[in-house]
């Protein structure tokens, strides 16, 4: 059995959402074992987030005025939004925009490892989903950064995953909105 085959997220948890009218950031706060320098990588080197990021980059997102083209991995449609870092003080903070949404990453050395917190401002429409899909990216980013990668889990793949749909469902009730009617035709895995 692979890891893959193996892997469960966790219950929802260590996630909160500040409330802005129909605009919500999520804040998902995430303990890792790997060192800040490590942890930056995986967070703006495009051969890093090709392997847990929700979208793919033509570019390194490492440094403050690179505009980069960001695309979004299994939409239906292409989604691509070209985004300009507006700031990147390495291996600390990091900041740009993705598909409308202004996103903050955050990280904090905690004895040998990182507590990496991301802000993500998204429609309140989709905060369970999106706190479900950030849920499983940060598994996935632990496994890669431990050198036990399982593989992106994301978009509709995400959507048909078990783990996911739970996750939805507890972020909704967590968050007091509605679980979003989409498709629970779901694998297990």
């Amino acid at each position: 059995m692979t890891n893959r085959e193996q892997y469960a997220p966790g219950p929802a948890n260590a996630v909160r959402v500040r409330k802005d009218g129909e605009q919500w950031t999520l804040i998902l706060v995430r303990e890792l074992r790997h060192r800040p320098q490590k942890v930056w990588q995986a967070l703006t080197e495009p051969a890093h987030l090709r392997e847990w990021a929700p979208f793919e980059a033509d570019g390194n997102l490492g440094a403050a005025g690179s505009t980069v083209k960001l695309t979004t991995v299994g939409a239906p449609a292409a989604q691509v939004s070209e985004t300009t870092v507006t700031r990147a003080d390495a291996p600390r903070i990091l900041e740009y925009n993705w598909g409308g949404g202004q996103m903050r990453w955050e990280l904090e050395a905690v004895g040998g490892g990182t507590r990496l917190t991301l802000w993500h401002g998204i429609d309140r429409r989709f905060i369970s989903m999106g706190a479900a899909g950030w849920h499983i990216c940060m598994d996935v980013l632990d496994h890669l950064l431990s050198g036990t990668p399982i593989g992106r889990i994301v978009g509709p793949e995400a959507m048909k995953f078990d783990g996911w749909q739970r996750l939805n469902a507890e972020y909704a009730q967590q968050f007091g909105v509605e679980t979003p009617g989409w498709s629970t035709n779901s694998t297990k895995r």
